[in-house]
């Protein structure tokens, strides 16, 4: 293997096979903690970035020149091919949904997605990966998962308490209802992972970061029904699917049912535990706490030695934090932990 091919390096990992050291990635890697975002999103709401082709592409690559990661994701949203369903989305500063989705009525009135909606989504994910074809770097997709975008729809904004009373009390009291709601929604992310596939996502991520708030019988019953649809739904022979999910270690081997290519964990989630139940399973990708990139260099060196060696146990190893990048993260830290990771010692294989 061609040890500078970044998207090779990044496919052979995800599918799990040899590779001479993980591929390196962060999620919000592209955010406020960079200078270089906060002036190109000066000036512009949240999601009127996300539909300006140039800045989105301009800001999708910023994490590439700056702290040296291995992968692009585009800039977005979760909650963007939202929109196409007709829903009202405001951002202040997250999702803010009105009037909350909690009747038949409404789950019924929802628009079948076109991915024509939100064309400027795959404009940007073509101009990327043409942009990134003379370093083979690979281009990342993504989409939120049913579950998650659920949380927001039901409950009008994000719950900082993840009780999701509301979404509960409609579980209990039209359960057909909520079904419904997260068939759409499982419907709607299939086709437009696929259209960013087409567009040339090379690797695309489910974000399920709420899930996590179910108890393993509730997500079995609720949740992984949907996963393993997107999972058979999706193009995997040309895009690997990752599955994420924050600080769930009750639900680790849930998600290895989920038919995901890879589990990605949070930061609470013993990596060495997940990652010998991935086995031959699934490839593992995480999960240094993204607090820890505050922490001096040498030492975010050995951390990053001591997670690449917990992720042997799984049969592939993606290096990523536990959770997104956050406002305060230093610049320095990230740089430190892709540097850290370019300097492990080749695999034995």
């Amino acid at each position: 293997m061609n040890s500078v091919d970044r998207t090779t390096r990044m496919l052979r990992a995800c599918r799990g096979e040899p590779v001479d050291r993980p591929p390196v990635w962060l999620m919000r890697q592209a955010g406020r903690y960079l200078p270089e975002y906060r002036a190109a999103r000066a000036g512009q709401a949240f999601l009127d970035s996300c539909r300006d082709v140039e800045r989105a592409v301009e800001i999708s690559l910023q994490p590439l020149r700056l702290v040296g990661t291995e992968a692009v994701v585009f800039f977005c949203d979760i909650f963007v091919p939202v929109l196409g369903l007709g829903v009202d989305v405001d951002f202040a500063p997250g999702p803010v949904i009105t009037p909350p989705i909690r009747t038949r009525a409404q789950v019924d009135a929802l628009t079948r997605f076109e991915p024509e909606s939100v064309a400027y989504v795959f404009e940007i994910l073509r101009r990327l990966r043409k942009e990134l074809a003379a370093t083979q770097t690979p281009l990342i997709g993504f989409a939120g998962a049913p579950f998650t975008l659920a949380t927001y729809l039901v409950e009008g904004r994000g719950d900082p308490t993840r009780k999701y009373t509301s979404l509960r009390e409609l579980a209990a009291r039209e359960p057909a209802t909520l079904a419904a709601l997260l068939e759409k929604l499982a419907e709607m992310t299939v086709t437009y992972l696929n259209a960013q596939i087409d567009a040339g996502a090379q690797v695309v991520q489910l974000f399920d970061t709420w899930a996590g708030a179910l108890s393993e019988p509730e997500y079995r019953a609720l949740v992984l029904p949907h996963t393993r649809a997107i999972a058979q739904g999706i193009r995997r022979e040309k895009a690997p699917l990752i599955l994420y999910m924050n600080d769930a270690p009750h639900l680790v081997d849930a998600m290895l049912d989920g038919g995901a290519d890879v589990i990605s964990v949070g930061g609470a989630v013993d990596f060495a535990s997940a990652a010998r139940k991935a086995g031959r399973l699934a490839s593992v990708q995480g999960n240094l706490d993204p607090h820890e990139l505050a922490r001096p260099r040498e030492e975010i060196f050995a951390r990053v030695r001591e997670i690449a060696a917990a992720g042997r146990a799984a049969r592939g190893h993606v290096m990523n934090l536990g959770h997104g990048c956050l406002p305060e993260t230093p610049v320095e830290g990230v740089r430190a932990f892709t540097d850290a990771v370019r300097a492990l010692a080749p695999a034995s294989a």
